[in-house]
């Protein structure tokens, strides 16, 4: 499990890292207008996420159908060498675009494999708290990747960010060539348990085979004769691919609703708040900086949620998540002056809308797991015989670039047409909208928790919820 949330922290590390870079690269580098830097600085964030969003079902796809995650995982890093390199070298808008993009592509597969391969690794009673972990990794990659990026490139130049950024991706490269995953391991374990078995008993287990022959043989001739005097008609059903059927799951929608609305929050924040409390308390982008703390301080409670959503199902979780956003998003409209009070007022709501993504978030990502063990409980060769945990999280990686592309577009736009207030309920009902749903669905249907108590286990329960 260290490696996959070492890798989180890696793709959000070089994410964040040129963050602070980018600008100053724009107008020295390339020689972009001072007015015109903030446009193309949002689209270089945007067509990072056009990226994920297009090719992430696409690697969920292919890293499924592939013996390995080690080879799309080395292909991912590949990528992203490529891409840093170009974003290294590049002098020109359509280069840095091209990096960007495949960036995020390279993102999609790291981000799609490391989740696929922590769900191979982890037992699903446990998935929850070890997606906790990897939300914990990630707030701690959002909050130190544009510090050392800005810090480095102040005091050691452009280059030198990136010399950073480089050693990061071979030291990842190293941890996936040493990689042993759960099932080759399980291979090597294979012949010992097998050799473990006693030898007197191969009497017995003959005498056992050679009447399991005699019933096949006698079955076998019955269904002959049967099969000749009333020929069937009926074909095999055909089966939906894996992520057709995981897209009819109402448990996946609501995760990816949920995941979506929780990924718009962080961007809506981020492309309003620092011109809003620059306009309202004068401060600069170092202020601005810093209230971006409050929000993502509280996705270090993960771990500690992660285990609640084992322990209790991710229902009222993620609902209490949502709900409680719904105020503390209206309430942001109360700052509206420059005062310590407004300013203490501010970075308190900030706090509680973090926390109350934070449970939304981190609840709902092992849900794109939970769906996958379900359907198979349920009818085992649902998915061919394969794995569907990369298509799953190929599902929530298009979700989290979905909100990452609307939630810049939504906020700014009704902030621009109406002012800050009106954008504050404006995305509080994006939550509301998703409560009903997640109460119902999130875990399987509330309807039928009812059955637990006539005598059925909580696994069946949602074995049949999930279908």
């Amino acid at each position: 499990m260290a490696v996959q949330v070492l890798t989180s922290v890696q793709d959000v590390f070089l994410y964040g890292v040129i963050v602070p870079v980018i600008p100053f690269a724009l107008q020295d580098r390339v020689h972009v207008d001072h007015d015109d830097t903030q446009h193309w600085v949002s689209v270089l964030l945007s067509v990072y996420a056009a990226g994920l969003l297009v090719f992430a079902p696409i690697c969920g796809i292919m890293a499924d159908w592939t013996s390995s995650r080690r080879g799309p995982f080395l292909a991912g890093l590949v990528i992203l060498a490529g891409s840093t390199l170009m974003l290294c070298l590049g002098r020109t808008i359509p280069v840095l675009v091209a990096g960007r993009v495949l960036q995020g592509v390279s993102a999609a597969v790291v981000w799609v494999v490391a989740l696929a391969l922590l769900a191979d690794t982890v037992s699903e009673q446990e998935s929850g708290q070890a997606i906790g972990y990897v939300s914990l990794a990630t707030s701690l990659g959002v909050l130190v990747s544009p510090l050392i990026g800005g810090v480095v490139y102040e005091r050691s130049g452009y280059y030198a960010v990136f010399g950073v950024t480089f050693a990061v991706i071979g030291f990842d490269i190293v941890l996936r060539l040493a990689l042993i995953e759960k099932k080759i391991a399980a291979r090597w374990l294979e012949p010992e348990t097998t050799s473990d078995q006693p030898i007197s008993t191969a009497p017995l287990q003959q005498d056992i085979e050679l009447d399991d022959r005699n019933n096949s043989t006698a079955v076998a001739e019955k269904n002959a004769t049967t099969a000749v005097a009333e020929p069937s008609v009926t074909r095999p059903k055909r089966k939906l691919p894996s992520i057709l059927i995981l897209l009819k799951s109402r448990r996946i929608l609501v995760a990816f609703w949920g995941n979506l609305v929780g990924s718009m929050t962080f961007t809506a924040i981020d492309t309003t708040l620092p011109l809003y409390v620059n306009q309202v308390f004068g401060w600069d982008s170092l202020g601005a900086g810093l209230t971006f703390l409050a929000l993502i301080v509280p996705g270090f409670a993960g771990p500690w949620i992660g285990h609640l959503t084992d322990k209790y199902g991710p229902r009222w979780i993620a609902a209490s998540g949502l709900l409680l956003s719904v105020p503390f998003w209206v309430l942001l409209r109360l700052v509206d002056h420059d005062t310590v009070g407004q300013a203490v007022l501010l970075c308190a709501l900030l706090v509680l809308l973090g926390a109350a993504t934070a449970l939304l978030l981190t609840s709902l990502m092992a849900e794109f797991s939970k769906v996958c063990d379900a359907k198979v409980r349920q009818e085992p060769d649902v998915f061919a015989g394969k794995s569907a945990y990369a298509q799953s999280y190929g599902i929530f990686n298009v979700s989290w670039a979905g909100g990452s592309l609307l939630g810049p577009l939504v906020s700014a736009a009704v902030k621009n047409a109406s002012g800050w207030k009106t954008m504050t309920w404006t995305m509080a009902l994006w939550c509301a909208v998703g409560i009903l749903p997640t109460v119902l669905y999130s875990g399987g249907m509330i309807s039928r928790e009812k059955r637990r108590g006539n005598g059925a286990s909580s696994g069946e329960v949602v074995a049949v919820e999930s279908a």
